[in-house]
Protein backbone atom coordinates (compact mmCIF):
# COMPACT_ATOMS: atom_id res chain seq x y z
CA UNK A 1 0.00 0.00 0.00
CA UNK A 2 1.08 3.29 -0.81
CA UNK A 3 2.15 6.48 1.22
CA UNK A 4 1.63 9.18 -1.07
CA UNK A 5 -1.58 10.14 -2.14
CA UNK A 6 -2.41 8.72 -5.38
CA UNK A 7 -4.29 11.38 -8.02
CA UNK A 8 -4.86 10.43 -11.58
CA UNK A 9 -4.98 13.99 -12.73
CA UNK A 10 -0.98 15.00 -11.56
CA UNK A 11 2.17 14.18 -13.58
CA UNK A 12 4.63 12.69 -10.58
CA UNK A 13 8.31 13.45 -11.23
CA UNK A 14 11.27 12.48 -9.97
CA UNK A 15 11.36 14.82 -6.48
CA UNK A 16 7.90 13.55 -5.74
CA UNK A 17 9.66 9.59 -6.20
CA UNK A 18 12.58 11.01 -3.41
CA UNK A 19 9.73 11.80 -0.66
CA UNK A 20 8.17 8.19 -1.17
CA UNK A 21 8.73 6.69 2.12
CA UNK A 22 7.04 3.15 2.41
CA UNK A 23 9.81 0.90 1.59
CA UNK A 24 8.27 -0.20 -2.07
CA UNK A 25 10.14 -0.07 -5.37
CA UNK A 26 8.32 2.05 -7.67
CA UNK A 27 8.69 3.38 -11.52
CA UNK A 28 7.35 6.72 -12.73
CA UNK A 29 6.14 6.13 -16.74
CA UNK A 30 5.09 9.40 -18.60
CA UNK A 31 4.44 11.16 -14.63
CA UNK A 32 2.13 7.63 -13.69
CA UNK A 33 3.60 5.62 -10.54
CA UNK A 34 3.96 1.97 -11.14
CA UNK A 35 4.71 -0.33 -7.93
CA UNK A 36 7.32 -2.97 -9.09
CA UNK A 37 6.98 -6.54 -6.83
CA UNK A 38 9.55 -8.66 -5.76
CA UNK A 39 11.60 -10.52 -8.83
CA UNK A 40 11.50 -14.00 -9.05
CA UNK A 41 14.21 -16.53 -8.53
CA UNK A 42 14.53 -17.38 -12.09
CA UNK A 43 14.54 -13.48 -12.75
CA UNK A 44 17.10 -13.45 -10.28
CA UNK A 45 19.56 -16.19 -11.54
CA UNK A 46 19.36 -14.66 -15.21
CA UNK A 47 20.45 -11.29 -13.79
CA UNK A 48 23.21 -12.66 -11.77
CA UNK A 49 24.68 -14.32 -14.29
CA UNK A 50 24.26 -11.75 -17.16
CA UNK A 51 26.04 -9.09 -14.47
CA UNK A 52 29.09 -11.73 -14.04
CA UNK A 53 29.68 -11.89 -18.07
CA UNK A 54 29.38 -8.39 -18.64
CA UNK A 55 30.89 -7.20 -15.17
CA UNK A 56 34.15 -9.40 -16.56
CA UNK A 57 33.85 -7.72 -19.81
CA UNK A 58 33.85 -3.72 -18.21
CA UNK A 59 36.85 -4.71 -16.15
CA UNK A 60 39.32 -1.68 -16.13
CA UNK A 61 36.89 0.17 -18.83
CA UNK A 62 35.16 2.98 -19.02
CA UNK A 63 31.29 1.55 -19.13
CA UNK A 64 30.00 0.28 -16.22
CA UNK A 65 27.45 -2.07 -15.15
CA UNK A 66 24.07 -1.43 -12.71
CA UNK A 67 21.59 -3.77 -11.90
CA UNK A 68 18.39 -2.84 -9.98
CA UNK A 69 17.15 -0.95 -8.03
CA UNK A 70 18.56 2.17 -9.67
CA UNK A 71 17.11 5.19 -10.48
CA UNK A 72 17.31 6.01 -14.42
CA UNK A 73 16.03 9.03 -15.27
CA UNK A 74 15.67 9.55 -18.91
CA UNK A 75 14.33 13.60 -19.27
CA UNK A 76 12.03 14.85 -21.84
CA UNK A 77 13.24 18.05 -24.20
CA UNK A 78 14.91 20.18 -21.49
CA UNK A 79 13.73 18.67 -18.01
CA UNK A 80 15.98 19.21 -15.16
CA UNK A 81 16.36 15.86 -13.19
CA UNK A 82 13.68 16.47 -10.12
CA UNK A 83 11.46 17.57 -12.82
CA UNK A 84 12.17 14.59 -14.70
CA UNK A 85 8.58 12.45 -15.74
CA UNK A 86 10.21 8.24 -16.55
CA UNK A 87 11.83 7.21 -13.67
CA UNK A 88 12.53 3.32 -14.03
CA UNK A 89 14.28 0.40 -12.83
CA UNK A 90 15.79 -1.61 -15.66
CA UNK A 91 16.83 -4.81 -14.11
CA UNK A 92 20.70 -4.18 -15.73
CA UNK A 93 21.98 -0.66 -16.68
CA UNK A 94 25.20 0.00 -19.09
CA UNK A 95 26.38 3.17 -18.59
CA UNK A 96 29.49 4.56 -20.76
CA UNK A 97 29.18 8.64 -19.86
CA UNK A 98 29.56 8.50 -15.69
CA UNK A 99 28.39 12.04 -15.97
CA UNK A 100 24.68 11.35 -15.25
CA UNK A 101 25.91 9.11 -12.25
CA UNK A 102 23.91 10.99 -9.37
CA UNK A 103 22.58 9.78 -6.20
CA UNK A 104 20.67 6.71 -6.50
CA UNK A 105 20.97 6.57 -10.45
CA UNK A 106 21.48 8.11 -13.75
CA UNK A 107 20.15 11.06 -15.30
CA UNK A 108 20.51 11.04 -18.56
CA UNK A 109 20.46 7.89 -21.67
CA UNK A 110 22.68 4.81 -20.91
CA UNK A 111 24.00 2.91 -23.40
CA UNK A 112 22.11 -0.52 -23.08
CA UNK A 113 19.34 -1.75 -21.46
CA UNK A 114 18.24 -5.38 -20.19
CA UNK A 115 14.55 -6.01 -19.09
CA UNK A 116 13.74 -9.39 -17.67
CA UNK A 117 10.37 -9.61 -18.66
CA UNK A 118 7.33 -11.45 -17.17
CA UNK A 119 3.50 -11.76 -17.73
CA UNK A 120 2.86 -8.42 -15.18
CA UNK A 121 6.09 -6.42 -16.70
CA UNK A 122 5.54 -7.28 -20.44
CA UNK A 123 3.12 -4.10 -21.34
CA UNK A 124 5.44 -1.61 -19.54
CA UNK A 125 8.36 -3.13 -21.14
CA UNK A 126 7.62 -3.86 -24.80
CA UNK A 127 5.23 -0.65 -25.04
CA UNK A 128 6.38 1.90 -22.72
CA UNK A 129 9.81 1.77 -22.00
CA UNK A 130 10.40 0.52 -25.39
CA UNK A 131 9.40 3.65 -26.94
CA UNK A 132 10.59 5.24 -24.35
CA UNK A 133 14.12 4.39 -25.06
CA UNK A 134 14.07 4.31 -28.39
CA UNK A 135 13.27 8.00 -28.38
CA UNK A 136 15.87 8.68 -26.13
CA UNK A 137 18.44 6.99 -28.15
CA UNK A 138 19.34 3.76 -25.69
CA UNK A 139 21.80 1.98 -28.43
CA UNK A 140 21.00 -1.48 -27.69
CA UNK A 141 17.82 -2.84 -25.82
CA UNK A 142 17.55 -6.01 -24.26
CA UNK A 143 13.88 -7.91 -23.42
CA UNK A 144 14.39 -11.60 -22.11
CA UNK A 145 11.58 -13.72 -21.82
CA UNK A 146 12.41 -16.55 -19.11
CA UNK A 147 9.57 -18.72 -19.92
CA UNK A 148 10.39 -19.45 -23.47
CA UNK A 149 14.32 -19.21 -22.71
CA UNK A 150 15.05 -16.18 -25.52
CA UNK A 151 16.53 -12.54 -25.87
CA UNK A 152 15.15 -9.86 -28.20
CA UNK A 153 17.76 -7.14 -29.10
CA UNK A 154 16.61 -4.27 -30.74
CA UNK A 155 19.73 -2.09 -31.99
CA UNK A 156 19.24 1.86 -32.81
CA UNK A 157 19.42 2.04 -36.37
CA UNK A 158 20.60 5.15 -38.93
CA UNK A 159 17.30 6.02 -38.49
CA UNK A 160 17.22 6.35 -34.30
CA UNK A 161 14.74 4.13 -34.49
CA UNK A 162 14.83 0.25 -33.22
CA UNK A 163 14.66 -2.20 -36.37
CA UNK A 164 13.21 -5.37 -36.24
CA UNK A 165 14.56 -7.45 -33.04
CA UNK A 166 17.41 -10.24 -33.41
CA UNK A 167 15.80 -13.17 -31.44
CA UNK A 168 18.38 -15.52 -29.38
CA UNK A 169 17.38 -18.76 -27.75
CA UNK A 170 19.49 -20.22 -24.84
CA UNK A 171 22.12 -22.17 -27.18
CA UNK A 172 22.78 -19.42 -29.12
CA UNK A 173 25.57 -16.51 -28.30
CA UNK A 174 24.99 -12.55 -28.64
CA UNK A 175 27.70 -10.31 -30.06
CA UNK A 176 26.81 -6.90 -28.44
CA UNK A 177 26.24 -4.15 -30.99
CA UNK A 178 27.08 -1.25 -28.24
CA UNK A 179 30.01 -2.80 -26.70
CA UNK A 180 31.48 -5.15 -30.37
CA UNK A 181 34.18 -7.35 -29.36
CA UNK A 182 32.03 -8.44 -26.27
CA UNK A 183 29.93 -11.98 -26.56
CA UNK A 184 26.86 -13.20 -24.14
CA UNK A 185 27.02 -16.78 -24.11
CA UNK A 186 22.79 -17.74 -23.41
CA UNK A 187 23.79 -21.25 -22.10
CA UNK A 188 24.60 -20.17 -18.34
CA UNK A 189 21.94 -17.36 -18.30
CA UNK A 190 19.40 -19.84 -18.90
CA UNK A 191 20.80 -22.76 -17.50
CA UNK A 192 19.03 -23.00 -13.74
CA UNK A 193 15.69 -22.44 -15.01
Amino acid sequence: MSIFPHSSDKKYTYADYLTWTDGERWEIIDGVPHMQSAPTWQHQAISSELMLQFGEYLRNKPCRIFASPFDLRIPELNEEDEETTFVCQPDLTIICDNAGLKGTGYYGTPTLIIEISSPSTARIDKLFKFNKFEMAGVKEYWVIEPDGKFVSVFTLQNNKRYGRPAVYSDEEKITVSALPDLIIDLNPVFAAL
